[in-house]
């Protein structure tokens, strides 16, 4: 039968305490738990049921977590058997402080008063929640800007939408990271980015304004220390010439004299 999805966030919060519920009526289900957090799984409704198995682990080496009997459970000594609870009432189990080693194929079986038995499949992964996003930002040569959100968290994914509007290919440059965006020449507005995955989601916005083009900046710059180079150099020549002149009168002075006794 094919798999089916029962992931419900009922609270949301840090990665310890956080509750997630999952309908696992049926063969196949994939449920989902935060680390560090409670997970429910709704295994049956008790009805029609003389007795009930609950066992973690692939066939052939599972571990009997639990086993219910005319109304009567009993929880068998695993390392998770202070963390377990099975709720009689509506057929639910509850494992609290969730680890990574939780992760796995869990197996059901029932069996009805008339000694027909059922085994359903229960796949549960254990995965860390997002924590809160956060961005961060960088102007490029030619006035693009490069944004990157940032979070910690299992199998993380990223969205993003500009004024309330999801970025399209003429706002954007393609990237290899989906975290990462790059942002073409004149953009502004309020931009967010969402970050989720299979436990919670969680969102953060920023107001950006277009970045100026460097480019241009730097052109500007380089052409008036060209124009300081050119009088510096100019300055130079002038300052030697006149030294040169000035030594030359200064000797032209000293030795006349001596020429006009010379002739005399």
């Amino acid at each position: 039968m094919e798999a089916v999805l029962g992931l419900l966030v009922i609270s949301a919060g840090l990665s310890h305490g956080l509750e997630t519920s999952c309908d696992a009526r049926e063969d196949g289900s994939q449920c989902y738990g935060a680390l560090g957090g409670t997970v429910y799984l709704q295994l049956t409704n008790i009805t029609g049921y003389n007795e009930l198995s609950f066992y973690n682990g692939p066939t052939g080496a599972r571990t009997e977590i639990f086993k219910m009997k005319r109304d009567i459970w009993v929880i068998r000594d695993t390392p998770s058997r202070d963390r377990v609870h099975f709720f009689i009432n509506n057929g639910t189990f509850r494992l609290n402080n969730t680890r990574r080693n939780d992760s796995g194929d869990y197996l059901l079986e029932t069996f009805s008063s008339d000694g027909i038995m059922w085994t359903r499949e229960i796949q549960l992964f254990i995965e860390a929640p997002v924590s809160s996003p956060q961005l961060s930002s960088e102007c490029l040569s030619h006035g693009e800007m490069r944004v990157s959100c940032s979070s910690e968290g299992d199998g993380p994914q990223y969205s993003w939408t500009l004024d309330g509007q999801t970025l399209r290919d003429t706002e954007t440059f393609p990237v290899d990271e989906t975290n990462t965006i790059t942002l073409k020449k004149g953009l502004s507005g309020d931009l967010t980015c969402t970050i989720r995955n299979n436990i919670n989601s969680d969102t953060v916005s920023r107001r950006i304004s277009h970045c100026p083009e460097h480019s241009v900046e730097i052109s500007s710059w380089a052409g008036t220390g060209f124009n300081v180079f050119v009088y510096f150099q100019l300055a130079e020549v002038f300052i030697l010439l006149t030294v040169c002149l000035g030594s030359y009168c200064f000797y032209k002075k000293k030795t006349y004299p001596q020429e006009q006794d010379d002739v005399e």
